[in-house]
This record gives structure tokens, C-alpha cells and sequence, in this order.
């Protein structure tokens, strides 16, 4: 993550740790920029990659993990994540308070059809059981979503009446607060000024944003759903912006479903205007994900005033009307979605308008607030048990 969302830390913090993985490279890929300095520090943990080298690696990891772990000062953890996994038994040791901010679900990632490896079953009830655990344990939660992970994943006494502290939408409940923020802000530059005009042809343009290096995305039913489209008698050219390990994979199913030449692998695009650009340009955005918190590259694209299809996983129902989303993997679905939606204008304009106006929920003038208040919450609840170890 880019400098800017450390940053916001220190609006309330003085200074701010990073724990994370990390791996030592011979050169900084081009368009990198550092993040450290200026109150922000970098504490790098051993790498792993898979459960197999997570077992390997335990031993070193946790070691290195309680040395890293500065004695004093709040803790945020950004769940979910193996690391938090491994802390949080540590900070218990002395009853820290532990905030957390929730930016995904692990019931849906280890979801039938999302990985496939053996113990998916015991994944998937282990890691959710973990982060249900850990939200009611904790002294603060800010979700990513507004309900969504809220329902899965409750804070202690969630369901209880709310105490007479007035937080407006958020709550304080039988000690925990509990908030909604994304992690998404846009400043003024990433919002349209204008709707976005269905252009006068029957030739499109869609657009998918995403990481490459796992399946979640679901852009090989974009794929698959594309070639219906086409076959169907449209004329569709699609964008994939986004790269990890299974482009080549991808490349070769668009091959083979001869769509190699109507889907173009844009690979790693610089944020801000290159990828805005693209957006532009296109004439609707398809996020097919078979997992997902809050998507940042939808959002984005609503403040383009792009019209959006997704699945209906995560967060994306809170973000678009029900009458655009349709089934994790369900090709023949999306399909029918996009045509329904390029070959009606007034629909798309209509759609256009209402993502304008739903992104300017993420502007960071509404955003700021409420995570000041959060930062200023768990503050608050360390220096207390800060100066009560020390009485």
C-alpha cells in the first residue's frame, strides 16, 4: 500500500509500525514508492507463501513476530491475516487492547469453487471461527463494509441496545466500538464532474480491474461470458487491467475460446489518471469476483459514472442495485447481464448517474471523520491501559 494510506494513521498516532511479510529484491520495480520515513517504519517478517511454507517458516515467523512487537502503543490489526492470527495470542498475554480493522471474509474465500486445495472445508470454518473470536475479544472494529461483514462477524454485544454514548451511525457497545469505514478514499481528480453518455455505436468497450495472482476476480467467466456474448452476435472488445501468475493461463482460455483478439491484457497500470483513462473510454465495468470486501476498483469506477455489473459476494450489494448483479460463477448469467444492460442506453445512463452519486460516499471528506474517530477510540483505550500497568 502506497505511503497516502499509512498516512492516515498519524492524523491521530504519532508514529506507525508496519508488521508484514516481506522479501528482499535486487531492484525496485518502476513505478514503486517508498513508504517509509516521517513516522512511518517498516518491521519486516520471514515470507511464506502457502500453508506448507506457513509450517515450514511457523517457527522463524512467530519468533521474529515477538521480537517486532513494539511493548507500548496501540495495535491495529488488519484482519483477516495469518500474522494477526499469530499476534494476537502474544497481546493477549498482557490483556492489550487490540483494535481491528475487518476488510475481508474468510468464509468466502475459502468458498466451494473460489480455491481448491484439500483441507478447504477446515479452512474455511477454521478461519472464519478465528476472526468471529477475534471480534469479540476486541476493543474496536471498523468494518469495510456498512452491514455486510457485520452480520457474519458481530462485535461483542452487537445485538444488545446501544449505550446512551451518541457516536450518530456507530456505537459503543458493552465496550467495543464498532464503526464502518472503507478503505478506499477518493480525492476530487478521481470523480467525474459529468455523467457518463452512452456512446451512439453497437461496438463496446468493458473493463475489468484486478489482480491476477489468484482466481478471485473471476476473469475467466468474464472470459467465458465474453465469448457468449460475441457468438450471441455483439461486438465486444474487453480490457484487463490487472497482472499476477495466471495471466498466462488466461490468456490462453481467451485464446481458446478465440477472444484473443477481443481481450487485451493491459497488464499493471500506474494508478490515477492511466487507469482513469481506461474507464473512460469503456462502456461498462465487470467485476465477476468470487470473494470480495469492498471493491476499490468499482468504487473507483462508479466515480467515473461507469455503469457496473457484479457478483453478488462481499460487498458489492452494498455498492450497486440488485438489478446488476448476478451469481458467482455463473457464466451463462453474466452474459445475459451484459447484454441486457449494453443494448438498453437509458438504462446505462440511469446507472451512470446513480454510481455517481452512491461514490460520493467514499469521498475523504466523509471518510476522515469517522476514522479519526476510531484512531482517537483505540488510542484512548491503550493510554489507559498503559498508565494502569504502570500504577
Amino acid at each position: 500500500m502506497a505511503r497516502p494510506f499509512w498516512e492516515r494513521y498519524l492524523s491521530v498516532f504519532d508514529k506507525v509500525t508496519i508488521l508484514a511479510r516481506a522479501t528482499r529484491i535486487e531492484r525496485v520495480p518502476e513505478g514503486s514508492s517508498q513508504v517509509t520515513g516521517d513516522g512511518i517504519e517498516f518491521r519486516g517478517l520471514p515470507d511464506y507463501q502457502g500453508p506448507w511454507q506457513y509450517i515450514r517458516t511457523y517457527s522463524k515467523l512467530r519468533a521474529a513476530l515477538r521480537e517486532a512487537l513494539p511493548p507500548e502503543g496501540a495495535v491495529i490489526l488488519r484482519v483477516p491475516s495469518q500474522i494477526a492470527n499469530l499476534a494476537e495470542p502474544e497481546l493477549q498475554r498482557t490483556s492489550r487492547p487490540i483494535a481491528l480493522e475487518l476488510v475481508g471474509d474468510p468464509h468466502e474465500v475459502f468458498a466451494p469453487g473460489v480455491i481448491s486445495h484439500p483441507l478447504r472445508s477446515f479452512f474455511r470454518w477454521h478461519f472464519s471461527s478465528k476472526l468471529l473470536a477475534q471480534c469479540n475479544r476486541a476493543v474496536g472494529v471498523a468494518y469495510v463494509t456498512s452491514e455486510t461483514l457485520q452480520r457474519r462477524y458481530p462485535t461483542r454485544g452487537m445485538q444488545a441496545s446501544v449505550s446512551d454514548v451518541e457516536l450518530g451511525a456507530e456505537a459503543l457497545k458493552d465496550g467495543t466500538f464498532w464503526i464502518h469505514y472503507s478503505s478506499i478514499e477518493l480525492d476530487e481528480a478521481s470523480i467525474s464532474t459529468s455523467v457518463h453518455a452512452p456512446r451512439n455505436s453497437n461496438s463496446y468497450q468493458l473493463v475489468t480491474v484486478g489482480s491476477l495472482a489468484q482466481l478471485y476476480k473471476g476473469t475467466d467467466i468474464l472470459i467465458d461470458a465474453v465469448a457468449r456474448c460475441v457468438n450471441a452476435g455483439m461486438d465486444i472488445q474487453v480490457v484487463v487491467v490487472g497482472d499476477g501468475k495466471y495471466r498466462p493461463e488466461l490468456m490462453k482460455q481467451a485464446e481458446q475460446a478465440g477472444m484473443a483478439a477481443r481481450i487485451r491484457f493491459a497488464g499493471h497500470v500506474p494508478a490515477g489518471e492511466a487507469v482513469r483513462k481506461i474507464l473512460d473510454e469503456s462502456d461498462l465495468f465487470v467485476l465477476p469476483s468470487r470473494t470480495e470486501g469492498l471493491p476499490r476498483a468499482m468504487i473507483e469506477a462508479m466515480a467515473r459514472g461507469l455503469p457496473c455489473i457484479g457478483s453478488a459476494v462481499g460487498g458489492i450489494p452494498e455498492l450497486l442495485a440488485q438489478t446488476e448483479l448476478v451469481p458467482p460463477n455463473d457464466a451463462a448469467a453474466l452474459a445475459q447481464k451484459i447484454g441486457e444492460i449494453l443494448e438498453n442506453p437509458g438504462r446505462r445512463e440511469a446507472m451512470s448517474i446513480r454510481n455517481l452519486t452512491k461514490s460520493m460516499e467514499y469521498k475523504k471528506s466523509v471518510l476522515a471523520e469517522r476514522r479519526r474517530q476510531f484512531y482517537e477510540y483505540v488510542r484512548s483505550r491503550t493510554e489507559r491501559w498503559q498508565a494502569e500497568r504502570k500504577s
